[in-house]
């Protein structure tokens, strides 16, 4: 073969390869972004805006969507991170790493003459293996008190203790069955704020305050109404307000409203919760009968309120229901205060659901959100471990699954075997940067481990980041949820298969464009 045809012959393939590899380097760059925070001896990273504006935080999710990224396949990254957020909770940088180290190590084969339908069919056969290997060593948690739910919260809380304290004293006021309910999200409960003392309580905040001074400040016995509307007259238009049969019924509708707020002071309610705005008529009569009322109240809080007061909604024309009607849709607390310097109102010891509120001090307004973060994921860990039981953590249980996978290799034959090879890598790859982060030697660590969990039969030893010894890392406390890390598996690799299927890049027309190149006609 002559030279030209060589060259010809390279070309072919580098163009053939050229979406792949630069998809490649594309989800590699996002995976770099967020590595160096795995592990104890993770670092932070600093986020600016345009405007000097710094965010500093550990938080894998939170460097994923404030960085900016243009690429689309960095984009389809960053999506199945904010995934793993939304179902886990946790687990985001570790998906990251993954999914990078499945894309990188499926191009190489595939530069290397193994067609992509083998590689992602090995890819899936290595991929179910392992999260079923995961599955088989989760160590159920009967007891919410169990000790290792604090060691999760620990882990996931990056060693902070008053919010891991903090977390597992609000899984206990929630109960088993409420944190195993999918609809439940105990990271909802999580509030920091500025100035604040930590602190765990039943009930909600409302992140508002009262509308005016002259209304009671706290309330005991309190009953709730929560009305999800505008507590305002029904309107009238402009032109019939013009007409005298319109502005007599503007006149009856006033005065119908009026007997409505009447009948809230007649139901013996001392809390109204508002979604949009109050009447100024409204809030002098309620101020009046001495009840608090907060408007544009948070849908969320609003409903979350309802919930632990055993109140239903109810829209401003159901106030028109007769008194024994409306007293169904009345809930109640024990307690209601107003926290001024913290501009919110608790509401304690609802009649309805349990709720818990998990309030985190934070000493300066810098901290607040990376307090937030932190705790959030502290509450998603110990919700993932109460629902699908715990595993050794440190990437212990990763290089052991990755060496029965490699076993897995050798009975699959063809090229199908090079797709299950960088199922193996993807498995190293967190406690490799674990290690790497805590500044050791990741070859050297990694064959240690190997060979102490091979003689030991142990798959919970791994590397002490403190001291780079081999150590047993449930003896240590340092454990995780299985749901992170086989969630974690399942999204990198969706990821990963995806990228590996595209075979061409091709920018879209923008159709706006050419509309307005043809006057704005459809042709």
């Amino acid at each position: 073969m002559s030279l030209k045809q060589q060259a010809s012959q390279g070309a072919e393939v580098n163009e053939r390869l050229a979406a792949l590899i630069t998809n490649s380097n594309a989800v590699r760059a996002i995976a770099s972004a967020v590595e160096g925070t795995l592990g104890p001896k993770g670092l932070d990273t600093m986020l600016v805006d345009r405007f000097g504006e710094v965010v500093i935080t550990n938080d894998g999710v939170t460097i994923l969507s404030m960085m900016e990224a243009n690429h689309p396949a960095a984009k389809m990254v960053i999506n199945i991170a904010k995934s793993q957020q939304e179902e886990i909770g946790d687990g985001t940088t570790t998906a990251t790493v993954m999914a990078g180290a499945l894309v990188s190590t499926g191009v190489e084969q595939v530069s290397k003459g193994v067609p992509v339908a083998r590689v992602i069919e090995g890819l899936k056969m290595g991929l179910q293996r392992a999260q079923q290997l995961i599955k088989e060593q989760a160590q159920p948690v009967s007891d919410i008190n169990d000790p290792r739910i604090r060691q999760v919260a620990l882990v996931a809380g990056r060693a902070h203790q008053d919010i891991a304290d903090l977390v597992v004293r609000a899984a206990v006021l929630i109960g088993e069955e409420k944190l195993k309910d999918r609809a439940f999200k105990l990271s909802d409960t999580i509030l920091a704020e500025e100035g604040a003392e930590n602190s765990v309580f039943m009930g909600v905040i409302i992140g508002k305050e009262r509308m005016n001074q002259q209304m009671p400040k706290d309330l005991e016995n309190a009953k709730v109404l929560v009305i999800d509307d505008a507590l305002q007259p029904e309107e009238i238009g402009e032109e019939a307000l013009g007409t005298e049969s319109g502005f007599a019924r503007y006149l009856e509708l006033q005065e119908e409203f009026r007997r409505n707020i009447q009948k809230i002071i007649d139901l013996g309610v001392k809390l109204v919760l508002v979604d949009r705005g109050v009447d100024d008529a409204a809030e002098e009569i309620l101020t009046d009968a001495g009840v608090m009322v907060l408007q544009r109240v948070a849908n969320k809080e609003l409903r979350m309120a309802a919930e632990h007061c055993g109140a239903r909604l109810i829209k401003r024309t159901g106030l028109k229901k007769p008194l024994e009607e409306l007293a169904k849709y009345a809930g109640s607390a024990e307690r209601v205060k107003s926290e001024e310097k913290l501009e919110q109102v608790w509401i304690m010891g609802g009649s309805g659901k349990p709720m818990a509120t998990v309030l985190v001090g934070a000493a300066t307004a810098e901290v607040v959100g990376e307090r937030s973060r932190i705790a959030k994921d502290a509450a998603a860990a110990v919700q993932a471990a109460v629902r699908g039981g715990i595993v050794p953590g440190g990437g212990a249980l990763e290089l052991a699954v990755a060496r029965e996978v490699e076993k897995m290799r050798e009975g699959i034959k063809g090229m199908t075997a090079f797709g299950v090879d960088c199922v193996v890598e993807a498995l190293k790859r967190p406690v490799s940067q674990i290690i790497s982060n805590a500044g050791f030697n990741p070859l050297e660590k990694i064959a240690d481990v190997n060979a102490a969990q091979v003689e030991q039969g142990k798959v919970s030893l791994a590397v002490n980041c403190d001291t780079g010894e081999v150590a047993d890392m449930y003896e240590l406390g340092v454990v995780d949820p299985a749901l992170v890390k086989i969630h974690a598996l399942k999204a990198a690799g969706e990821i990963a298969e995806a990228i590996l299927r595209i075979d061409t890049i091709i920018k879209m027309r923008d159709e706006n464009k050419d509309s307005e190149q043809d006057g704005g006609l459809e042709v």
